[in-house]
């Protein structure tokens, strides 16, 4: 069981942070995901070589290198092999990846195991959830850019739920499913800053791209520290910890998940979306344990969302005169 002792504990509590190495098994977590991506990848890339949009399906490159490919043809990828829905524009064919491996990685006992160390044995998985697979950031088009595949802003991650669930004991769970380093582009963070409030967040990313982003005047960049991860290892973030990410320099893809989990009954800070029982040592036959089901809940989210609701996602305003 990947269980952790008080020491550990405390140590998150401290530092609002905790890298747990071996957490995940390669074999049973993370290679199937690893297979699952590697199927989606080869159905698009036939599907946009079918529809004239590929030169190629590229099937003899290895998976980094073919999707570096659908990039370089100017093929938005990323909503394909992503594990939530956008915030906005929403139709009833808007692309979400809900797999079997991917759920099983949700419900992996393993992860579960060390995430009730932290929050508890009642686990509700929190819809706020991405898969990031960043290829060089020298290949990415400009007009591609965003958090989920270039580099990520400083961030805290209450920013980007409402304020109900600001109580919430939302835990942020990353594990990387090739080695995160500093070269291709690992998260880095400020220790400690968990203790501070929620900062300021600017709705407009760096270079004017779309996404959160805390201004300079509140960091502390002589106190970030770069986090490396090994594959199977998880780093484990308070809500309140302020992280971003490395650019991927590197010949490779930095290809990660950043999972969230909060116990049973706490707002979620995103409602529109679904969010489901992972575990419940009080009430086990509450927990969703069907690839079908979590499949069905998005997918009633999306036709919803495609018709009509237009929910609130976001606290932050553009007026604040720290963003101009």
């Amino acid at each position: 069981m990947a269980t952790f002792n008080q020491a550990s504990v405390r140590r998150f509590r401290e530092e609002g942070y905790l890298v747990a190495e071996g957490v995940l098994d390669v074999e049973r977590d993370i290679q199937p995901v690893v297979d699952e991506y590697a199927e989606l990848l080869e159905e698009v890339t036939e599907r946009w070589y079918a529809d004239g949009k590929l030169a190629s399906t590229y099937r003899d490159l290895p998976f980094g290198q073919r999707l570096a490919k659908v990039l370089e043809s100017g093929q938005a990828y990323y909503q394909y092999f992503d594990i939530s829905l956008p915030q906005a524009n929403v139709t009833l064919d808007t692309p979400i990846h809900l797999g079997e491996a991917v759920f099983g990685l949700l419900r992996s006992p393993r992860l579960l195991d060390a995430v009730e160390s932290l929050i508890g044995p009642e686990i509700y998985s929190n819809p706020i959830q991405h898969v990031r697979i960043k290829p060089p950031e020298r290949l990415v088009p400009e007009g591609h850019r965003n958090s989920l595949t270039a580099t990520t802003d400083w961030h805290q991650d209450q920013g980007v739920i409402i304020p109900e669930a600001d109580a919430s004991e939302i835990l942020t769970v990353w594990l990387p499913i090739v080695d995160a380093t500093v070269e291709n582009g690992c998260l880095r963070l400020i220790p400690g800053s968990h203790r501070d409030d929620l900062m300021l967040h600017c709705l407009v990313g760096r270079e004017g791209r779309k996404g959160l982003h805390i201004p300079d005047q509140f960091l502390r960049p002589e106190e970030t520290i770069p986090v490396p991860v090994k594959r199977g290892g998880v780093l484990f973030l308070h809500r309140r910890t302020m992280h971003a990410s490395l650019s991927n320099r590197s010949d490779g893809i930095r290809w990660s998940f950043d999972l969230r989990y909060n116990p049973i009954g706490q707002p979620t800070g995103r409602p529109a979306f679904p969010g489901f029982v992972a575990r419940s040592r009080r009430n086990p036959e509450t927990e969703l344990r069907s690839t079908r089901d979590w499949a069905t809940l998005w997918q009633q989210t999306r036709a919803r969302l495609a018709e009509s609701e237009k929910p609130t996602f976001n606290r932050w305003t553009a007026d604040s005169p720290a963003c101009a």
